[in-house]
């Protein structure tokens, strides 16, 4: 299981952390144009929307942010979804539609984002864990009725427990099956407690525990996972791969900001769903790539970094001398494994969505160049905004560049982050030994990064 462990922000005794707001977008005020084209008279460069990519060759405003209203018709109307093959070879069993286990409001929630990607199929544990999730929702209601709701939820989740721990550990992996039967026991535990805290109509003592539990009912999601589900596509088998997730922590030096000295995000790399997106960011970190570096965009609809010095837009890979490319890396709820290389507009599959969405504060994926799919190497971005073109559920991003993780841990101060801000250090804490073929290591040793503490070059 990725570590869940809890990271901070140093704040400034000087006064309270200022609110997050969300900032103007290339977006507003062009809500019935059927092209939509930005400009700003910063002399910032911010690249187009398409590319989401620092350029370096040339200087230029924030401009062209055009988006095809085909694909927003598509997104609505119900264009046919085609059966395209899936580009992998599965080695596990065929996975259910999610469509039919989600329903209601999208989810945003980073960590339920995650538990539902995973590659199990488990109605006995998602019993347990839509209950629990449910009281999220019960505590926005007013007045006593909240913990009214919340008790219901428990002992929904606890009658769910009960009759289906058999099941729930018999699709626990063979080799995890003692750590599996810990997590149920505290899982049990947890529960009971939370009963007695509503007894006690303890409302703000709730969450916490809520935290904990669905923590535990992740882990032994996790736990259900057996091996790899299926084989990457022979052409990125030797690169470096995630098979299965990583946790990392990115810690921040913020300047020039009152409130806010550091930060630390808690960030879950996903590489069942991405595993070369993931893989390569993970051998990037154990390179210490982005040791040093400075955020390079944020201008409230993401935030963005990983260009090095110099006039490379990516990782110089030290053995071939020229700049390591990955593909476009996409899941669908339905499909077993990704297809890589085409958008799934390309693919005329225009409802279908992706298993790692835009859907959560802090989505975690790769910049790319805008009319090379496979182009990405290792600038990285994260999204905030959410706006008439980028809603939850129907986000004109997914399936057009790889998610590969989401910040779980203090996603909110991604708001706060402004050009020039330092990324101090991204230091791994689980899952290291997901990580296959790493380049970072040589004849068992580690080697040094060819690019370290980068910056973006502010003359530029």
């Amino acid at each position: 299981m990725a570590a869940l462990l809890s990271s901070h922000c140093r704040l400034s005794a000087t006064g309270p952390r200022s609110s997050v707001s969300a900032k103007r977008s290339c977006f507003d005020g062009h809500r019935r144009t059927l092209w939509f084209r930005c400009s700003s008279s910063s002399s910032s460069r911010f690249p187009k929307l398409e590319s989401l990519r620092v350029e370096k060759k040339n200087s230029f405003h924030l401009k062209e942010c055009s988006v095809s209203i085909a694909l927003a018709i598509g997104l609505v109307t119900g264009v046919p979804t085609l059966d395209w093959p899936a580009h992998a070879s599965p080695s596990g069993p065929v996975l259910p539609d999610l469509s039919v286990l989600i329903s209601g409001p999208p989810i945003k929630d980073p960590g339920a984002l995650l538990r539902y990607a995973l590659p199990i199929n488990s109605k006995a544990i998602w019993e347990v864990q839509r209950p629990l999730e449910d009281i999220t929702g019960s505590l926005k209601v007013s007045g006593v009725r909240a913990l009214d709701l919340v008790e219901r939820n428990v002992r929904h989740a606890s009658r769910a427990l009960n009759q289906g721990r058999t099941l729930i550990l018999s699709s626990v992996a063979e080799s995890k099956k003692e750590h599996g039967q810990e997590l149920v026991d505290k899982l049990a535990t947890g529960m009971e407690e939370l009963q007695r805290i509503v007894e006690e109509r303890d409302r703000d003592a709730v969450a916490a525990k809520q935290k904990e539990l669905l923590q535990y009912v992740g882990a032994v999601e996790e736990d259900m996972v057996d091996g790899f589900p299926y084989e990457v596509p022979e052409e990125y088998r030797s690169m470096p791969l995630l098979k299965g997730r990583a946790t990392v922590d990115m810690k921040v030096k913020v300047k020039d900001n009152p409130n806010i000295q550091e930060c630390v995000f808690r960030i879950v790399l996903d590489g069942y769903n991405a595993p070369v997106t993931a893989g390569n960011f993970l051998d990037l970190v154990e390179r210490h790539f982005y040791d040093g570096m400075e955020i390079q965009r944020a201008d409230g609809f993401v935030v963005q970094t990983g260009d090095p010095e110099g006039p490379a837009e990516g990782f110089i890979d030290p053995s071939t001398e020229k700049i390591r490319t990955i593909p476009l890396e996409i899941t669908a709820t339905s499909d077993k494994m990704p297809v890589y290389g085409v958008t799934l507009e390309e693919l005329g599959r225009y409802k279908a969505q992706t298993r790692l969405p835009f859907n959560a504060f802090g989505t975690l994926a790769m910049a790319r160049d805008e009319y090379d799919n496979n182009s990405a190497s290792s600038q990285v971005f994260w999204l905030l905004k959410e706006s008439e073109l980028t809603p939850s559920n129907a986000n004109i991003l997914d399936g057009r560049y790889s998610v590969f993780g989401y910040v779980t841990e203090n996603e909110d101060y991604l708001a706060d982050l402004k050009v020039g801000d330092v990324i101090e250090s991204i230091q791994v804490v689980a899952g290291l030994d997901n990580l296959v073929n790493p380049s970072y290591k040589i004849v068992g040793r580690s080697i040094e990064p060819t690019i370290t503490g980068s910056r973006l070059n502010q003359n530029l």
